[in-house]
């Protein structure tokens, strides 16, 4: 189902009826945990893919996230081998993490809530996202992308992501509240894209973003 490119709900110009796949050259997918109760940690994860399908009224449309567990990355590679260990992720068993969307709500001119299934460990639980609509653009390659940005919490102990030290003045090493931020920009599925395939179509263009610095 090829985009629509635009529409326009109470004067202000959105993502049409139809797939957006998200860039993920330009998506952020964040997470942020206390570490000794007292400062931030923060990772991403580098491999995962996601779209949009925006339907006949925002209450119509949806989201789903795949993501790469093994793909988190907190900028120290032995933190981030014992993330994928048995004692958080498990990623040798439990090698994906998915969201799919369950209700999506207007909550204001530019704002949405979005209420979906989290699977973590093969655990699917309910988390909510607030987001935030930032603007549609037609990048230099005639694409038309849309710009959300979103956050919300979480409790890891309710996917078993429990393990954790006691420290000796009080409290925990890491937090079991953890922040989800996420920046997304999605492209618009053209009839062309969907004929030959999304990531063939976009590929020269993603080269040429390379080679301008984009």
């Amino acid at each position: 189902m090829a985009a629509a490119m635009t529409q326009t709900i109470d004067g202000i110009e959105v993502p049409g009826k139809g797939i957006w796949e998200f860039d993920t050259h330009h998506t952020l997918l964040t997470w942020v945990a206390r570490y000794l109760m007292v400062t931030k940690v923060h990772g991403i994860f580098k491999v995962f893919s996601g779209r949009i399908v925006v339907g006949d009224t925002v209450e119509d449309s949806s989201v789903e996230v795949e993501i790469d567990a093994a793909s988190i990355d907190s900028n120290a590679p032995d933190r981030d081998n014992h993330l994928r260990s048995a004692d958080f992720l498990d990623v040798e068993n439990y090698p994906k993490l998915t969201f799919k969307s369950t209700k999506v709500e207007r909550t204001g001119d530019n704002s949405l809530r979005v209420t979906g299934d989290f699977t973590v460990r093969d655990v699917t639980k309910p988390i909510v996202l607030d987001v935030e609509y930032e603007g549609l653009q037609i990048d230099p390659f005639g694409r038309t992308k849309a710009a959300f940005s979103a956050s919300g919490e979480i409790d890891r102990d309710d996917w078993g992501v429990s393990w954790n030290m006691a420290l000796e003045k009080g409290g925990w090493l890491v937090s079991k509240k953890i922040q989800l931020e996420l920046d997304v920009l999605a492209v618009a599925q053209t009839d062309e894209a969907e004929s030959t395939g999304s990531a063939d179509t976009t590929e020269s263009a993603e080269a040429a973003e390379a080679g301008t610095g984009s």
